[in-house]
């Protein structure tokens, strides 16, 4: 039965009792007589069951849905994009379950990862050996309520990629499965579950099932490189994801936001160890920085370095007034820039230290709005993780003496406090933008770098 089915037939008993039901519900005091009513009514048939909690749905919002129409009841029995509301309700429930697996406990390096890609290969081999997807038109914005050829092509490409169930039907009305099965698309794509065909959504559809296949292949080669055992207590950046996972005895306890390396300063593949937490960090401005983005801001306000608590060293350790610096040069790379701590600090309260030949580490961040983009790819290499303060909980819990409360009481202090880190955590950078975290369940990433050969597979770059 195709999505544009609905409800079936109305018998004007029905009919009748629906529209009694919604005038009865618009008062308060008869709901609960009302919805008794219905059910007692209607219990003898599945199908004006579920009829009648559509009208109740419509009931309980009477006084808007008045306010809008004379007939509430006839716009939705003739509405063209009301979808499936009996026949798919088991099918919804489906999605549901469907929906839940996109997220996981499972680290992305791991041998149940691992085995799932490599299923994941087969099932994308078997898509593209029957011809693989249709492309979907990108002119229109598609969304719940819409009814349009193109939700057709939708449709197909949802029902190929595992997305939607094929017992859906085909029909031009974007109504509420196919509203579930986009969002888990967009899920597994890394892309905000809005419902809505956007720019980035239509990009990650339209890349080929050929070329999403050999996506697969190239990040299962990656996974075998790597490898998967990074011990007990570890924290995985997935620098495509945008994404940080701590991981402890197999699973995944933390998993948050992160802003990396812009394609012109990119993050590096680090296999190091944490360190040290440094509380309230002093930002020493890299040489790179300084030449690409202070220098020049100098220039334009000489005032900068001083309205942001940044202060120069000479060799011998003594502060140099920016007035002594010739700004129309680049005599200042010489020097050290140090930052001061404070909330207009480029780390804000915390840094996450460990060794590696590039210097990097991970911090806190006084802008915190960058973690609600869609690109997060806006760092100068280091990586800065949303909702930092619960990591480095997890990070110190075995360092006696630096539980939560006495941490932020540091923080609050503003001093620089530097804490070595008692019980061993492995920090790795990798670069991974398709894996399976289950049966049907693919994930892909923007290939930032361009890492995987493919143009198309840049999406942030086009």
């Amino acid at each position: 039965m195709c999505c544009g089915a609905g409800f079936g037939p109305r018998s004007p008993e029905i009919g009748k009792l629906l529209r009694l039901t919604i005038l009865n519900l618009a008062q308060p005091a008869n709901r609960q007589t009302g919805i008794k009513a219905v059910a007692t009514t209607l219990n003898s048939s599945r199908r004006a069951f579920l009829t009648s909690v559509g009208a109740l749905a419509v009931g309980s919002v009477a006084s808007v849905a008045f306010a809008q129409s004379q007939d509430p009841i006839g716009d939705v029995l003739s509405s063209p994009s009301r979808g499936n509301w009996d026949d798919q309700f088991d099918a919804q429930v489906s999605a549901k379950t469907s929906e839940a697996k996109v997220s996981t406990t499972t680290p992305i390096f791991s041998l149940e990862t691992v085995n799932n890609t490599e299923q994941a290969i087969g099932q994308y081999q078997s898509i593209v050996s029957q011809g693989g997807w249709p492309q979907v038109p990108d002119t229109k914005k598609l969304q719940l309520g819409v009814s349009d050829a193109d939700v057709e092509v939708l449709r197909k490409r949802l029902m190929v990629s595992g997305d939607m169930s094929p017992d859906a039907g085909i029909s031009p009305s974007f109504d509420t499965y196919v509203d579930a099965a986009l969002k888990r698309f967009q899920r597994r794509h890394g892309i905000p579950a809005d419902g809505v065909t956007g720019k980035y959504t239509y990009k990650a559809m339209n890349v080929s099932a050929q070329v999403r296949l050999g996506q697969l292949q190239t990040n299962l080669q990656r996974f075998q490189q790597y490898g998967t055992d990074f011990g007990q207590r570890y924290i995985v950046v997935n620098i495509p994801a945008t994404q940080v996972e701590a991981v402890e005895n197999g699973r995944v306890v933390l998993r948050n936001k992160a802003i990396v390396g812009r394609i012109d300063r990119p993050s590096p593949i680090v296999h190091s160890q944490v360190s040290d937490v440094t509380f309230n960090p002093y930002w020493n401005a890299p040489e790179s920085i300084v030449r690409k983005d202070i220098i020049p801001l100098m220039r334009k306000d000489p005032e900068y370095l001083t309205k942001n608590s940044i202060r120069i060293f000479g060799p011998d350790g003594q502060e140099i007034p920016p007035s002594a610096i010739d700004w129309n040069t680049e005599e200042a790379a010489k020097y050290r820039l140090r930052q001061d701590p404070g909330k207009i600090n480029a780390m804000a309260s915390l840094k996450i230290n460990f060794p590696s030949p590039e210097g990097v580490y991970m911090h806190d961040t006084p802008s915190q709005s960058l973690f609600a983009k869609e690109e997060r790819f806006n760092s100068s290499g280091c990586v800065r993780v949303q909702n930092v303060r619960d990591l480095v909980t997890w990070i110190l819990k075995n360092t006696d003496g630096w539980g939560r409360q006495r941490f932020e009481e540091t923080i609050k202090s503003g001093e620089n406090t530097p804490v070595p880190v008692h019980d061993p955590v492995g920090v790795n950078f990798q670069y991974i933008t398709a894996w399976s975290t289950g049966p049907g369940v693919v994930q892909f990433r923007d290939d930032i770098y361009g890492h995987d050969g493919v143009d198309e597979l840049q999406m942030t770059a086009l």
